[in-house]
Order: C-alpha cells, then sequence, then structure tokens
C-alpha cells in the first residue's frame, strides 16, 4: 500500500519486492478492513491469477 497525498489516493498493490520506506504491505484480513480518510481514493491493482 501507497499514498498519494496530493491526489488523497491509496494504492493497493501486489507485495513489494525490496523493501520501500513509502510502501507498506498488508495481510489479506487488513487489506478488506482498510479505511481512507473522506473524500480519499482507493486503487486496487489486481493481479492476474492463471
Amino acid at each position: 500500500m501507497t499514498y498519494d497525498y496530493p491526489d488523497q489516493m491509496a494504492a493497493l498493490g501486489p507485495l513489494g519486492a525490496a523493501a520501500d520506506p513509502h510502501a507498506h504491505d498488508l495481510c489479506a484480513i487488513h487489506t478488506e478492513r482498510l479505511s481512507v480518510p473522506q473524500g480519499w481514493v482507493v486503487v486496487r491493482h489486481e493481479t492476474l491469477r492463471v
């Protein structure tokens, strides 16, 4: 998960391959429970499952 403060957006995607101080890995439970400030948008990047 990363935040984009200027665009009032939280982005959720696959786990990071390397440590990034600006990104946070969330488990499935916390991903589902995520809430953002009023007026913000959550963008979920889904990975292709084959």
